[in-house]
């Protein structure tokens, strides 16, 4: 059993008595050893305090008995317990028999998993946390292990299902089982023999509630919520229900009102380690993704596999290990990841920071104005790398709202020609791309702000889409596109991008996510066509693979050619990661530089599941089945995000959006937080004063003299 200090913390705070019992029997260690092909490299500093589970029992039985707690043992709680009790904690565990008996109320939602793992020990401790990679005739096989005694260490062994099968664990006993673990991590075990306490295979299940009480029955750990092992926080979560339960009792009027408290304070916290944890989860059942990455830009992904520690708290725990890892992914001496450069075709952008593409609804009949040049060039000047423009509509009918812009005549393409050049005369060294994309059924529609995807009240113009289904009731139902119809959108696309060329765009990106017409080809849950333009993926991919040859035909050949996709619909019978990777593989046959992967938006019954940097893990996977170059987009928020994405090779451009909402010159100020001022980083000269971070408030430190001189 793993604590963190925190936990520890506030264990100490509550019962001094026990964690006095516990620290004299904690095992603690700093380091993390990664073993994969023969190579182990070590990250320092981490800090883990570890004990065995029968010894936290042993101190709680104690303390217990010393309190005057009535302890029994072997014995099924009685079902009246709710009616002859004040109050009823249901710690029983992943198969909570009283989360079940009460479903229509807890509404738990359980997962399983795509791995079986074993949890066994070992009669020697592990000098290190240790994470071992076998790479075996039937799979990858993965060994956790970790001390947590003077002369024991657990040892958890883990596999993908069908690795599990083709081994033959599925047939073997129990003792086969433990003897074949021990011959395939043989050298970490040091020829020692592995032991169980009735250990058996099994698949890991997330448990999540909806309500955590009932009446005066309340649950805590496992019963409400379990968190994947490879982030230890299954006991810790545990601990912290019972310290936050216990608070509550003590500080609310009633119980009720404590029982609410209790929820309202663990919820949010249980939700972000369940984040981690199944970041981590996955991590671990797409290991084969990772193998032959360089050996220690492997270790940096498995030890960021979480989102929880970061290039920049890496750093900080392990600045040489750290180092070393950035010396391999070629970064300068004391260059951030994040501008380090990167090139697309003949074009090389000065650092890996894009400005997503936001919609700005701001144009009067397409046209582009005043407030797109501040916009754009605002961002421009903030040190970006690349600026996108907003989904750039190919025609009139082609327009989201009546606010979007186009570049579907030649006074729009002018226009641009305008903000163009600002951006390459004031920000040398910045590019500037155009989206090019049709709304399809998604047009006709408000501003954002005054109804996003809500049909105008008038004016509407007549909406198309591969198959006439609408986006919501209350919106227009398109009409179905005839092959001539086809024809016609494919040479606006044509058209828009031989202006967009002449406009003196450094990077032309095709909208296909977000439920806009080509999306709408690419999902089953929106092209129903019978003809050749639906049906299987390779057929629904089509149409859009028509517009982007005939776009990448007339796109100056040296300048790069990028692709948006929605890399899953968040809906049953929608496009799954699966089909991700089958659509970027697609384009990328056909020429597509990078893949811009985005996710869902496409049907409005989606059910999105949001979190840090959460459409990572797609991009992350196309780009190792693929090989194609993938940017990555969606809540990734920090610098210290940009760098450790980088670093762990999940990406090799991140594009943000909010943030350069917030603040046009994200980049260049995260360059000043970083201390960084060398190649990747141009701040304009008029804003040059402004490049060290300012200071405020008051230090301890002394204040600094004043010196005159000749």
């Amino acid at each position: 059993m793993v604590l963190s200090d925190e936990t520890l913390g506030g264990i100490e705070h509550a019962d001094p008595t026990v964690y006095e019992a516990m620290r004299s029997d904690f095992v603690r260690w700093d380091d993390i050893d990664i073993v994969h092909r023969g190579t182990r490299h070590t990250s320092g500093g981490h800090g883990f305090a570890a004990l065995g589970r029968k010894r936290l029992l042993e101190i709680l039985h104690t303390r217990c008995r010393t309190l005057g707690v009535d302890l029994r043992f072997r014995t099924e709680a009685p079902p009246d317990l709710a009616r002859t009790h004040d109050l009823v904690i249901a710690a029983d565990g992943v198969n909570s028999t009283t989360r079940e008996a009460h479903t229509h109320v807890f509404r738990p939602h359980v997962v399983s998993h795509h791995c079986r793992y074993i949890w066994l020990a070992a009669d020697f401790p592990f000098d290190a946390f240790r994470f071992e990679i076998a790479e075996t005739e039937h799979g990858v096989m993965q060994l956790h292990g970790y001390p947590y005694a003077p002369d024991a260490s657990t040892v958890i062994i883990e596999m993908r299902e069908e690795v599990w099968r083709s081994a033959g664990f599925d047939e073997a006993t129990p003792q086969e089982s433990i003897e074949s673990c021990a011959k395939i991590f043989a050298e970490t075990l040091r020829g020692r023999p592995l032991r169980s306490n009735k250990s058996t295979w099994t698949t890991f299940r997330t448990v999540v509630n909806a309500h955590w009480s009932h009446d005066n029955t309340v649950l805590l750990g496992d019963a409400a919520h379990t968190a994947h092992f490879s982030i230890g926080s299954g006991t810790k979560l545990a601990v912290e229900d019972a310290l936050a339960l216990a608070a509550c009792l003590e500080e609310q009027p009633d119980l009720a009102t404590a029982l609410a408290a209790y929820e309202t304070e663990r919820k949010p916290v249980v939700a972000s380690t369940q984040r981690a944890a199944r970041a981590s989860l996955e991590w671990f059942e797409n290991l084969g993704l990772y193998l032959d990455q360089p050996p220690r830009q492997f270790a940096f992904n498995l030890l960021t596999r979480s989102r929880r520690v970061t290039h920049d708290n890496l750093r900080l725990r392990d600045a040489r290990f750290t180092g070393s890892v950035e010396r391999e992914f070629g970064c300068e001496p004391g260059t951030p990841p994040m501008f380090t450069p990167f090139r697309l075709r003949e074009l090389t952008l000065r650092n890996r920071v894009v400005v997503s593409p936001m919609d700005m609804y701001s144009a009067t009949d397409g046209l582009p104005d005043d407030f797109h040049l501040v916009h754009l060039g605002a961002r421009a000047l903030g040190g970006a790398g690349l600026v996108m423009t907003e989904m750039v509509c190919v025609s009139p009918e082609g327009r989201i709202t009546p606010g979007c812009t186009g570049l579907y005549n030649g006074t729009q393409a002018d226009a641009w020609k305008r903000i163009t050049d600002f951006v390459h005369a004031r920000s040398p060294g910045t590019a500037i791309g155009v989206q090019l994309g049709h709304s399809g059924r998604k047009g006709s529609t408000k501003l954002m702000w005054e109804g996003i995807d809500e049909p105008l009240p008038d004016g509407n113009w007549p909406v198309v889409a591969p198959s006439p289904i609408p986006y919501k009731a209350d919106n227009q139902t398109p009409r179905e596109l005839t092959p001539a119809q086809l024809a016609d959108i494919r040479e606006q696309f044509t058209a828009a991008a031989w202006r967009a060329a002449r406009a003196g765009f450094d990077l032309l990106e095709l909208h296909c996510a977000h439920g806009y017409l080509l999306s709408s080809f690419l999902s089953p849950l929106t092209n129903r066509r019978t003809d050749g333009y639906g049906g299987s993926l390779t057929e629904r991919l089509r149409f859009p693979l028509e517009v982007f040859d005939a776009v990448r035909g007339v796109w100056p050949r040296e300048r790069p050619m990028t692709v948006r996709i929605s890399a899953t619909d968040w809906a049953e019978g929608g496009n799954t990661a699966e089909d991700a990777v089958g659509i970027a593989r697609a384009f990328a046959a056909h020429g597509a530089d990078a893949i811009d992967v985005s996710t869902g938006q496409v049907v409005s019954e989606e059910h999105p599941e949001y979190g840090r940097s959460y459409q990572t893990p797609y991009a992350d996977r196309i780009r190792h089945e693929t090989g194609v170059p993938v940017i990555a987009v969606g809540a990734i928020s920090s610098w210290d995000d940009v760098n450790s994405l980088l670093l762990a090779g999940r990406t090799d451009l991140c594009a943000l959006a909010r943030p350069h909402l917030y603040d046009p010159h994200w980049t260049l100020h995260a360059a000043a937080e970083q201390g960084y001022d060398g190649p990747g980083v141009a701040w304009p000269d008029p804003y040059r004063a402004g490049s060290r971070r300012p200071q405020t408030g008051r230090t301890d430190a002394p204040k600094p003299r004043l010196t005159l001189g000749g």
